[in-house]
């Protein structure tokens, strides 16, 4: 009886461990509180937990705080601008660090960003600060700036 026991615990605590999605990565990270906030906004929760893989390029709680409070609170009101600024941080596939090229990315969002890889990683004139945080469903890499389509 023990030994079922203690393999009947094993299993349920294996079964507890899951693996974070990109959503779940952010937010425990701490520094993306205005991301979620956003994703949840715009309705994109269910979508960045999704299978994926995804490449995010995250904005942090200060590249929020750089927009006036006014057009940011214009733009959380704004479902569909909202959706298109956030898909435009989001990539289809896993694209690591090691992988990055300078050029042109087609986004999710439909429009292309412009990678720069000279004195560091920029994307569209955001400068990459942290790079491949691991999710089950993708990678993030994070931003000092909020990049918006053109």
């Amino acid at each position: 009886m023990k030994k079922f026991f203690a393999v009947s615990l094993l299993s349920v605590a294996a079964m507890s461990v899951q693996a974070k999605d990109i959503v779940d990565t952010a937010v425990g990270a701490g520094s993306f509180k205005t991301l979620a906030a956003a994703l949840t906004a715009a309705g994109l929760i269910d979508t960045l937990k999704g299978p994926g893989p995804f490449t995010v390029f995250a904005p942090t709680d200060d590249a929020f705080a750089k927009i006036p409070k006014a057009q940011l609170d214009a733009l959380l009101a704004d479902k569909a601008k909202l959706t298109a600024v956030l898909t435009y941080h989001v990539v289809s596939g896993k694209v690591m660090a090691k992988d990055v090229k300078a050029g042109k990315v087609k986004t999710v969002q439909g429009s292309e960003l412009t990678i720069a890889t000279v004195g560091g990683v920029m994307v569209d004139g955001a400068k990459v600060t942290a790079t491949d945080i691991v999710a089950d469903n993708g990678v993030i890499h994070v931003i000092d700036s909020v990049v918006l389509p053109k």
